[in-house]
């Protein structure tokens, strides 16, 4: 188990480090300030800072580094990619200026490995590019959506078309003014084998009867301008050839979609924790209680060992994921990628909450801090919560004796 990075990665790393410590960090406040500040999603708008810096992004070449296609990126896998996604979790906004930002990383990826020529040309293009933006519909507000199976919206086949209704939630990315087309998850063959039931469809979000009915708040948030959205769809008609791979294979995509996307998200995590841990140390030694520093206090010692062990390890055990993925595919790092999707978030959790702690009063009112802890929250749900993957866990560990 070889987690070294390769002489390519490490100079990719050293570029992305300067990068984000003259360009990125230095306008993250600009790029608030430049926000419409609306609770009315209609009205977003892109902060100019943004598309400024992803033109410097993409001339230095840091651009769609996620993707292990030498064609459309530097050629990274994903134990090479891993630790860019650690530098992007440190700042929130950095994942987008290099292209390397969910929902789009996954949707560009299904389009890479299973679009038509004609989808890819329409749609992967300028996602590539960085010009529109997309979002993903899966999870819906009727069902436990922790078990796909449950699924009720339709995408039913009648004749050159695909008709599609239903009600989806956590749309992320719904509410981004440049967002152009949605990847649509839903029921093509309700008598089907459960697994071989859905399929995943092309719909602009402009098609007629795409009704967007508002954006979610997480803790409070919008996230503004992305937002994730509650999408209604009524008889909504796109041309069969806008189905992905084809009729009834929607969890098939959806299983080479979440394995890379989930060691993005976790290595992202631990960026965050970072700052988070960053945040708490530094406040620690600023601030003076009872005569002395706050870290000479109490447990405060103890709590910022603690975090430093704790994102070790969930560095350690993503790595391993990501080594897995590569040698062994999707299927051969289940458990590894079911395990740092319960970890990491849980280790971003805490060291935020710790942060919060420590900075008392000012943290609960802290912006950074708020929305580290509610990306950290949403991410014990998202992509599966945290009890689904323990009884993954749980199930292939108890198969070891049960073959006995």
């Amino acid at each position: 188990m070889d987690f070294e990075h390769s002489e390519r990665a490490q100079h990719v790393i050293a570029q992305m480090e300067r990068f984000m410590a003259e360009q990125v960090l230095p306008n993250e406040q600009t790029y608030y300030d430049q926000l419409a500040n609306s609770s009315d999603f209609r009205q977003w708008r892109i902060p100019p800072v943004m598309e400024e810096l992803k033109a410097k992004a993409k001339v230095a070449g840091l651009w769609n580094l996620f993707l292990p296609e030498s064609e459309y990126g530097p050629g990274l896998d994903n134990r090479d990619y891993a630790p860019l996604a650690e530098i992007t979790g440190r700042c929130a906004i950095a994942p987008e200026v290099f292209n390397c930002s969910a929902p789009d990383t996954g949707n560009m990826e299904v389009l890479v490995r299973y679009g038509t020529p004609e989808q890819r040309a329409r749609w992967l293009e300028p996602l590539l590019a960085g010009e529109i933006r997309s979002g993903f519909g899966m999870t819906e507000p009727a069902v436990a959506s922790s078990d796909a199976t449950n699924m009720k919206a339709t995408c039913e086949i009648q004749g050159d078309e695909v008709v599609i209704n239903g009600l989806k939630w956590w749309t992320s990315g719904a509410g981004d003014p440049r967002c152009k087309i949605l990847i649509f998850m839903g029921v093509t063959d309700a008598g089907a084998n459960p697994h071989q039931r859905h399929s995943m469809v092309l719909v602009p979000i402009d098609a007629p009867g795409v009704k967007i009915l508002r954006m979610l708040p997480v803790l409070n948030a919008l996230d503004e301008p992305h937002g994730h959205g509650e999408v209604l769809f009524e008889n909504v008609r796109v041309p069969r050839s806008h189905i992905i791979l084809g009729p009834g294979r929607g969890f098939e995509i959806a299983q080479g979609r979440l394995g890379p996307g989930r060691i993005h998200h976790c290595m992202r995590l631990i960026g965050a924790a970072e700052r988070a841990l960053q945040r708490l140390c530094e406040r620690g030694l600023g601030r003076v209680a009872f005569g002395k520093r706050l870290v000479e206090l109490g447990s405060n010692g103890d709590i910022i060992a603690n975090a430093r062990l704790a994102i070790d390890q969930a560095r350690l055990l993503t790595m391993r994921a990501a080594w897995a993925l590569d040698k062994h595919g999707t299927f051969g790092a289940l458990n590894d990628i079911s395990a740092i999707k319960v970890v990491a978030p849980n280790v971003l959790q805490w060291v935020v909450d710790a942060a919060i702690q420590i900075h008392g009063g000012e943290g609960v009112a802290d912006p950074e801090l708020m929305r580290l802890l509610g990306m950290a929250r949403a991410l014990r749900l998202a992509d599966g919560p945290d009890e689904v993957h323990r009884r993954q866990l749980t199930k292939r560990e108890l198969g070891k004796y049960l073959r006995r």
